[in-house]
């Protein structure tokens, strides 16, 4: 499959212990989909010893921030090095809107685009007193319920000013993430059967009014 408008790319959105990465896993599965994380990207970078990595093994050794220009760069060189993908789905990035035109920008210049900003959608309270059961039960150090807040807030920061720039492109669904595996599944299932039956384009705010938003 050449690289073009028929390859189905997603982002996720959803704070820690929402699911997402188990949404994630089984769109691979399901749809012969690559999912592109930052963070796996920069240490895959790194252990293959290549020009970029050695960039980003710099940075990261000094505690320096990876620019958006390299992780930019990084997304690139996995959509070339995926050429017969069915698509992507990109978690972790992007985190800014400064990103999010980037990452149009490069997707564009490829005759590529994003079709849907799939948002789990979580209750603060239940996903906390989810982690305090859980760190009660198994003592778990990424389960502190005290760091967990602090990424709670962190994620709700970054992720607050990018739902408009993808409501204004008609592209943000929300789906609810307290609901079973099962539930959250068949309802991104419905985005991306929704999808595939569209890749038309789309009148802007086409999800919003299929899910009621």
């Amino acid at each position: 499959m050449s690289m073009n408008s028929e390859k189905l790319n997603l982002i996720l959105f959803g704070p820690p212990a929402a699911g997402k990465g188990t949404q994630a896993k089984q769109l691979v599965a399901d749809h012969d989909l690559v999912q592109l994380s930052t963070g796996d990207m920069l240490r895959a970078a790194v252990k293959s010893g290549s020009d970029l990595g050695e960039r980003v093994k710099m940075i990261m050794e000094r505690g320096d921030l990876v620019s958006d220009e390299i992780v930019i760069a990084l997304i690139e060189d996995q959509i070339e090095r995926n050429p017969d993908a069915a698509g992507f789905i990109f978690d972790g990035f992007p985190r800014t809107v400064p990103q999010a035109e980037a990452l149009d920008a490069t997707l564009t210049s490829r005759g590529m685009a994003i079709d849907s900003v799939i948002r789990l959608k979580v209750d603060d309270a239940a996903l906390m007193e989810r982690i305090r059961v859980r760190f009660a039960e198994q003592g778990r150090k990424d389960d502190n319920p005290e760091s967990f807040a602090i990424r709670l807030g962190n994620y709700n920061k970054q992720t607050a000013p990018l739902l408009p720039y993808y409501v204004a492109q008609g592209k943000l669904v929300e789906v609810d993430g307290m609901q079973s595996i099962e539930s959250v599944s068949t309802q991104v299932r419905t985005v991306l059967e929704t999808i595939k039956a569209t890749k038309v384009p789309r009148k802007k705010g086409f999800f919003a009014r299929l899910f009621g938003g």
